[in-house]
């Protein structure tokens, strides 16, 4: 006799398709209103998302954009390293605007812990390639890489680590020891002492210890309850340790396919996946960048990109590179991800632009190239292919109607669209939760 099967929930992954910066946070906050729970599967305190909700402006970084929506889970997943001050931090900023936090919040004991030796290994090595003319990375400085070099060397600390004070004790020597090695030899850094890193984590233990939990077995359980999630994605696809623009890279997989594994369920969960993309280009930190445009000529396309997109970085507050939109970088994105739509977001910025230019391929070594290469050296040497549209002259800021849309912003998308095989579901035209056109819900349809 067959039982009748438990009701299952819908399940969307956010990701970013371009160099990060795309504007995440602010639809997984709007799309958390069809959500049980949000869960971040990769990164750190690197990411940052920017959240607007009726002119008041929030930036979180650790946490999942779904605390700002009352009655939400909240899950990190064990594909995110975590800095315990960090977070802490964090916790007590949102708690004083009023906001519940401790009680929605579920940390994968599982997550490797980023320590004071990692954030100081970071700085000196980024010091280093500067100094020896190799150039930097640019790395946000937040001992994200190290904490994951040290995952993958087996010989993290992880959350759990702090229930076990010896435990916990041994391996940080351990640890300390190796790294501290480095840190005073060839990267002449500042050597750290043992007692006031073991003496801080067991304080933060005890504060973290409620919120400790076996984050894929409760996701898995909410999802057979029938209960909606949201996988929230760090940095973008371009940023991806293995199908980015490598070294120029973040340390971890920024891709869909990681939803499953940074969070410990698998991926037949994984419903829908919702693309973020800048109706432009953007990029912090070093690396390739083919579509770029000077930001620093008053006047210049770039010059309006960066000024009226506000386009610095959320962590580091540094100016964000602009330049026309990479279609043909997106095509590749589309790939990896398997997107099941787009949110174009930022359109209001092209606003007044007379003529709107996207990057539709390369000319390499005069080749003609319809695809991103994988090699960071030939992006590099890339001379983008453009193709000019209309610009339009009317506001498209706060529209939430396709219909309402200038014809010029309508056939700009549709254009889009055609060129890199996949829908526009979703159009933001401002930075509230409000400023967005649905044309597909991904909970809904």
């Amino acid at each position: 006799m067959q039982s009748t099967p438990a009701a299952r929930g819908r399940n969307v992954v956010v990701v970013g398709t371009q160099w990060g910066d795309e504007g995440k946070g602010k639809v997984v906050d709007w799309l958390t209103d069809h959500a049980h729970g949000v869960v971040r599967f990769q990164g750190g305190h690197n990411a940052g998302h920017t959240l607007v909700i009726k002119g008041v402006k929030t930036a979180l970084q650790l946490i999942p954009s779904g605390i700002m929506r009352d009655g939400v889970a909240c899950y990190i997943g064990n594909g995110v390293v975590v800095d315990p001050t960090h977070l802490l931090g964090e916790i007590e900023r949102l708690e004083g605007i009023g906001l519940e936090v401790r009680s929605r919040l579920y940390l994968s004991e599982s997550c490797p812990l980023i320590l004071p030796f990692h954030v100081e290994l970071d700085k000196a090595r980024e010091a280093q390639r500067e100094s020896s003319g190799s150039g930097k990375i640019g790395t946000t400085g937040k001992g994200i890489g190290p904490a994951y070099e040290d995952k993958v060397a087996r010989r993290a600390l992880r959350v759990q680590d702090l229930k076990h004070p010896r435990r916990f004790a041994d391996k940080l020597h351990e640890l300390l020891e190796l790294h501290n090695f480095a840190l005073g030899g060839h990267l002449k850094g500042q050597t750290l002492a043992f007692d006031p890193i073991y003496e801080h984590a067991m304080r933060v233990a005890d504060q973290l210890a409620p919120m400790m939990a076996d984050v894929g077995y409760l996701v898995h359980r909410a999802h057979t309850e029938g209960k909606n999630l949201l996988f929230e994605g760090a940095q973008g696809t371009l940023l991806d340790i293995d199908h980015g623009t490598y070294p120029y890279v973040t340390s971890s997989n920024c891709v869909a396919g990681n939803a499953a594994a940074g969070s410990g369920v698998g991926p037949d969960q994984l419903h829908y996946i919702l693309g973020i993309t800048k109706a432009y280009t953007t990029r912090v930190g070093s690396g390739p960048f083919p579509t770029e445009l000077p930001i620093d000529v008053p006047g210049s396309v770039g010059h309006h990109l960066s000024s009226v997109g506000q386009e610095r970085g959320t962590v580091t507050g540094r100016a964000r590179r602009c330049g026309w939109l990479d279609a043909a970088a997106l095509k590749r994105a589309i790939i990896i991800n398997g997107i099941s739509g787009l949110c174009i977001t930022k359109l209001d910025v092209l606003d007044g632009l007379p003529e709107i230019q996207v990057g539709v391929g390369y000319e390499l070594d005069g080749r003609r190239i319809d695809i991103l290469p994988l090699d960071a050296d030939d992006i590099a040497a890339c001379r983008p292919v453009y193709e000019t549209l209309p610009g339009w002259s009317e506001s498209t800021a706060g529209i939430t109607e396709w219909s309402r849309l200038p014809a010029n912003a309508r056939r700009y998308l549709e254009r889009v669209q055609a060129f890199i095989g996949a829908p526009v579901d979703m159009v933001s035209t401002g930075p509230d939760r409000e400023h967005t056109i649905v044309l597909r819900h991904p909970y809904t349809n």
